[in-house]
C-alpha cells in the first residue's frame, strides 16, 4: 500500500488498502506557501482536541442549563466519541474516492457550523444530536489532513509537517480544558462552541484554498454493509451500556441492545471477510504483534482518555470548584503530552518501544493509585502530583503507539493497519467512557442504597435516578430525589465510588502492561512513521 511517492499512507488512507495519490505534482510550492498551508491546517485540525477536552468541562453546566436526563448528558460526550470512532474509517474511504481536500474541507465546514448550531441549541437533545454530526465531522478533518498534508510535503519536510500536527494535538488537549473553563464561566458555556467555529473557520480561510487536490484512482466505492453493521454494533452496545444503570441491567430494551449489538458485531465479521475490498482488513490480527498493539489505544482509554473526561464532574460537579479552577487542575493531567510522547521517542535509542509503554501504562497505574487515596478536601496543589504522573505514564505510550501500529507488520499492510488501529482507538475510547460511566453510576446507587433506612422497594426508582444524578454531577436534582439522605451523603457514596472505579482502571492498566510487554517487549523501534504524527486521543 504505497501512495505515488512511495511512502505509507496515512490513517485517513486506512480504508483503501490499495490507495494511491493521485495530485498534481506539478506545481511547485514555495517555502511560504508550504508555511501557510501547514499553519492552516493546524489551526484548523486544533479544534478537534480542545474540544475534546473542553467539552467535558462545559459537559456539567450545560447539563444543568438544559436540565437533562442524566443519559442525555453522558451523550454530550459518548455521542461526539461514537460517530468519530464509527466513521474513521469510511472517512478514510471517501478521502481516497471523493478527494481529500474536499474531504478536509467539508469535514472543517461541517465541524464550525454543528459548534454554531450547539451554541445555539435549545435542549439537550439538539446538543446531543449536534455532537454526534460533529463527531462525523472530526472524522472528516483528521482523515482529509493527514492525507491531504501527505501529498504537499515530501521527505523531511513531511516528517516536520506531521510532527507540527502532532504538537498541535498536544497543544490542544492541554489548553482545552483551560480555555472551556475560562469561556464557560466568563461568557457561558455556548461561548466555548463559538470560539470552535471561530478557530475551525479561520484555519479553513488559510489552509483549504492552497492545499492541492489528489485521489485514490482505483477507489471504486464504499463498503456499506460493513460500514453499516459497524457503526450499528457500536451504537447499540454504547447505548444499552448508558441506559442499563437507568433502566435496569436484565430490562427487556437493554437485553435487546447487547443482543442486537453482538448480532452486529458478528455479522460484521462476516461481511468483511467476503467483500473484496473490505473497509477493515481482519487478516491483519494473524500477526501477534499487530494484536499487542491493540491493546495499547485501550489502555491509555482506561488510565487516561476516561480521566480527561470524567474528572471534570468530580471537580465542578461533586467538588464545588468553578470552570476554571477545574479547567486548571485538568492542565496538570493533560500538560504532559507536550512533551513525553517527544521525550518516548527518544528513549527508543536505549529500550525498545514494548518496554517502554509498559514502563509508561506501569506509571499511569501507580499515579491513579496515588490519586485514589487523596481525599476531597485536599488542594488542587496536591491533586496536581498525582495527576502530572498519571499523564507523564500514559503520554510514553502515546508518543509510540501510531509507529508501533505499522512497524508490527509487513511494510505493504501499513496503511492498513493504521487504520484499524486509529478505529481501535477512538472507538475503544467511546467504549471505555461509557463502561466508566455505567460503573459510577452502579457503584453510587449501591452505596445510595445501602444509606437509605431500611431500603423500601418504593424508593428503588428514586435511587436510581439520583444516583444517575451524582454521577454526571448533578448534586441538587439528585439530593431532590433523595431528601433524607442530603448532599453530603451524595458525595460520600460518589466518593466511595470513585476510588473503586479507580482501583479497577489500576488492575485494567496494570494488566494491559504485562499483556504489552508479552507481546511488544522485543519489538523494534518504530521507524516506518514519525512518532508523533497527529492522534486526537
Amino acid at each position: 500500500m504505497q501512495s505515488n511517492r512511495g511512502t505509507p499512507l496515512t490513517p485517513s488512507q486506512a480504508a483503501s488498502p490499495h490507495a494511491a495519490a493521485v495530485a498534481d505534482s506539478s506545481v511547485t510550492r514555495s517555502a511560504s506557501q508550504q508555511a501557510l498551508i501547514l499553519a492552516g491546517v493546524c489551526i484548523a485540525v486544533l479544534v478537534l482536541p480542545l474540544n475534546f477536552g473542553g467539552a467535558a468541562v462545559s459537559a456539567p453546566t450545560i447539563g444543568t442549563a438544559l436540565r437533562g436526563s442524566p443519559v442525555a448528558i453522558n451523550w454530550i460526550l459518548n455521542a461526539f466519541m461514537l460517530s468519530f470512532g464509527s466513521s474513521l474509517m469510511v472517512a478514510g474511504a471517501l478521502a481516497d474516492l471523493l478527494g481529500r481536500k474536499r474531504v478536509f474541507a467539508v469535514g472543517v465546514a461541517l465541524f464550525a457550523a454543528t459548534s454554531l448550531g450547539i451554541s445555539a441549541a435549545p435542549s439537550l437533545v439538539w446538543v446531543d444530536f449536534l455532537r454526534a454530526l460533529q463527531g462525523i465531522a472530526a472524522a472528516l478533518v483528521l482523515a482529509g489532513s493527514s492525507a491531504a498534508l501527505a501529498q504537499e510535503f515530501d521527505g523531511h519536510g513531511r516528517a516536520r509537517a506531521f510532527s507540527m500536527l502532532g504538537t498541535t494535538f498536544g497543544v490542544g488537549l492541554a489548553l482545552g480544558p483551560l480555555l472551556a473553563g475560562f469561556l464557560t464561566q466568563t461568557f457561558g458555556w455556548r461561548s466555548f462552541f463559538l470560539a470552535d467555529a471561530a478557530i475551525g473557520l479561520t484555519g479553513f480561510a488559510l489552509g483549504v484554498p492552497k492545499l492541492r487536490e489528489s485521489y485514490d484512482p482505483h477507489a471504486n466505492g464504499l463498503d456499506w454493509p460493513g460500514a453499516i453493521s459497524f457503526t450499528a454494533a457500536l451504537t447499540l452496545f454504547t447505548f444499552g451500556l448508558l441506559q442499563g444503570p437507568e433502566s435496569g441491567w436484565s430490562s427487556p430494551l437493554i437485553v435487546a441492545l447487547f443482543v442486537g449489538a453482538a448480532v452486529m458485531a458478528i455479522a460484521f465479521v462476516w461481511i468483511e471477510g467476503r467483500v473484496t475490498r473490505p473497509m477493515l482488513d481482519l487478516s491483519l490480527f494473524r500477526y501477534p504483534r499487530f494484536v499487542g498493539v491493540q491493546v495499547l489505544p485501550l489502555a491509555t482509554a482506561f488510565c487516561y482518555v476516561t480521566l480527561l473526561l470524567v474528572l471534570p464532574t468530580r471537580f465542578i460537579g461533586i467538588e464545588g470548584h468553578t470552570a476554571i479552577g477545574a479547567g486548571l487542575m485538568m492542565v496538570s493531567l493533560s500538560a504532559p503530552m507536550l512533551f513525553v510522547p517527544l521525550t518516548a521517542a527518544h528513549l527508543t535509542r536505549w529500550m525498545s518501544a514494548g518496554v517502554i509503554s509498559a514502563i509508561g501504562l506501569v506509571i499511569a497505574a501507580i499515579g491513579m493509585l496515588w490519586f485514589s487515596g487523596i481525599g476531597f478536601d485536599a488542594s488542587a496543589t496536591v491533586l496536581a502530583i498525582p495527576l502530572f504522573v498519571i499523564g507523564v505514564g500514559a503520554g510514553l505510550p502515546w508518543g509510540l503507539m501510531d509507529g508501533l501500529s505499522v512497524s508490527v507488520v509487513p511494510k505493504e499492510r501499513a496503511g492498513m493497519a493504521t487504520g484499524i488501529f486509529s478505529t481501535t482507538r477512538v472507538a475503544g475510547e467511546g467504549m471505555t467512557l461509557a463502561v466508566a460511566s455505567a460503573i459510577l453510576a452502579v457503584l453510587t446507587r449501591l452505596r445510595l442504597a445501602d444509606a437509605l433506612p431500611g431500603s423500601p422497594d418504593a424508593s428503588a426508582h428514586a435511587v436510581t435516578e439520583a444516583a444517575q444524578r451524582v454521577a454526571t454531577g448533578d448534586l441538587a436534582h439528585a439530593a431532590a430525589f433523595l431528601p433524607a439522605l442530603g448532599q453530603p451523603v451524595l458525595v460520600h457514596a460518589y466518593d466511595g465510588a470513585f476510588r473503586v472505579l479507580l482501583h479497577m482502571l489500576v488492575a485494567i492498566t496494570l494488566a494491559s502492561a504485562i499483556m504489552v510487554l508479552g507481546f511488544l517487549g522485543r519489538t523494534p523501534s518504530p521507524t516506518s512513521r514519525d512518532p508523533a504524527s497527529p492522534t486526537l486521543s
